[in-house]
């Protein structure tokens, strides 16, 4: 029979991880008939299906104030253990509401038990999960214990309470080995195995009218070689191996290109990017203010172009990363049919790497075999074709929607033994919680 799902998270909005993998599930979701409905702190979902609590984003200020305090110390005030617990019980109040009013059947935390971005709000769902018993799929996309800004922490009796908890109706996914492996270890319990997926079904778009003059807009020469970085300028991004790849390809039509802005992490990479690139003799453009989520026009009358309007474009994809914790990028630029150079990060050695992708691989450091790869694959259009044909194939074996659909099945028949005899057992507030 068709549910109702709920997503929780602290933001639904814009192109990061979370909220792309979630509209995926939900699209893929609704093949069987599924609803979804969305609960956040910040939501581009339309409004008749969503409900945005301003203090479930990470971004508010209270949730600011706390992160301010329980993060680099190990210790905590009395008064910020009860300003979290305040804000959990609100939070959980708002998701009885939630699922009241949508008649939720299957709850899916979207990384807000996973990473503690927003402590209150793991909580409230821990406690909410724990009280109604109502099925849940939590997906896990990073953990705390894999970033160092995590490491010291006034919190950690929530963290272990939390991220995730550990309760009977709750089943746990993730995205790659590594993670599973440590989720089993850390909290003791077992977790699906859910790749980030993509729709190979769907053929990829071709440049329109809107996005044929990208080159042109960008300052590209027709005879200029278009290589795209498609990340943010973050140091795991490993940016400088891409600069030193142009380098070594040592012809001034190679134009590396970053579609992405600095982001939160500050400027000091991207002008250390600057620097080795003036010295390298690379043509390095960052085009972040001509890029945007969706196409629209910027003050000055410009064009803003989307990820997708780049990559028809792109005559290579540089992919250098030293941590991920899966790749969308790689996905993304396979779906497009473009040769890639990747980094051997530790997610690609032990989930991606054995499928049999055929890739120009840097292990660390760019040698003189991958130089060669690259100038084959930019110069030899058959083999180019080839390489990213068998790409596609293999990826839309393992990474595409109809893989999504078979765990998301499974998931439902499993879980759909918990589901209470009426709706109305879970979506109560409790009178002494009102």
């Amino acid at each position: 029979m068709p549910k109702n799902f709920g997503f929780v998270s602290t933001r639904f909005a814009g192109t990061d991880g979370v909220s792309l993998e979630s509209a995926k599930w939900a699209h893929v979701l609704w093949h069987d008939r599924h609803v979804s409905y969305w609960y956040s702190g910040l939501s581009d979902r339309a409004s008749d299906v969503s409900m945005c609590i301003p203090e479930a984003h990470f971004g508010h200020p209270e949730v600011q104030w706390l992160n301010q305090r329980i993060w680099t110390s190990s210790r905590r005030s009395p008064l910020v253990s009860r300003r979290i617990r305040d804000m959990a019980q609100y939070l959980k109040r708002s998701l009885y509401d939630f699922v009241e009013r949508h008649n939720i059947d299957i709850l899916v935390p979207e990384n807000a038990l996973t990473i503690p971005m927003n402590v209150p709000l793991g909580l409230a769902l821990t406690e909410f999960i724990a009280e109604t018993g109502i099925p849940a799929i939590a997906h896990h996309h990073d953990f705390y214990w894999e970033r160092t800004r995590f490491s010291i922490s006034a919190v950690t009796d929530l963290l272990d309470q939390a991220f995730p908890p550990r309760l009977p109706s709750l089943a746990h996914t993730v995205i790659n080995h590594a993670a599973q492996e440590q989720l089993s270890l850390r909290k003791g319990v077992g977790s699906l195995l859910i790749p980030n997926v993509f729709d190979f079904d769907s053929p990829a778009p071709e440049p329109d009218e809107y996005s044929k003059d990208v080159r042109e807009e960008l300052g590209l020469k027709e005879d200029d070689i278009f290589i795209l970085q498609p990340t943010r300028i973050v140091p795991r991004k490993g940016i400088e191996h891409a600069i030193k790849l142009v380098a070594m390809l040592n012809d001034p039509k190679y134009k590396l290109v970053i579609s992405h802005d600095a982001g939160d992490e500050g400027f000091e990479y991207m002008h250390m990017l600057e620097e080795l690139a003036r010295e390298e003799g690379v043509d390095l453009r960052f085009i972040g203010e001509r890029v945007s989520e969706v196409r629209q026009l910027d003050a000055r009358g410009r064009k803003l172009y989307t990820l997708w309007d780049l990559y028809p474009h792109a005559d290579l994809v540089t992919y250098p990363s030293t941590y991920e914790g899966f790749g969308n990028a790689l996905l993304e630029a396979i779906y497009f049919k473009k040769p890639i150079v990747i980094n051997r990060y530790s997610i690609f050695v032990e989930d991606i790497e054995p499928k049999g992708f055929k890739l120009a691989v840097i292990d660390g450091f760019i040698t003189r075999e991958v130089i060669r790869t690259v100038g084959r694959l930019l110069e030899d259009e058959e083999y180019r074709q080839e390489t990213v044909d068998h790409n596609f194939k293999v990826a839309k074996r393992y990474y595409s929607y109809t893989v999504l659909r078979r765990s998301l099945r499974m998931l439902v028949t499993n879980l759909t033994g918990f589901t209470p005899k009426s709706s109305s057992d879970v979506t109560k507030v409790p009178a002494s919680d009102k």
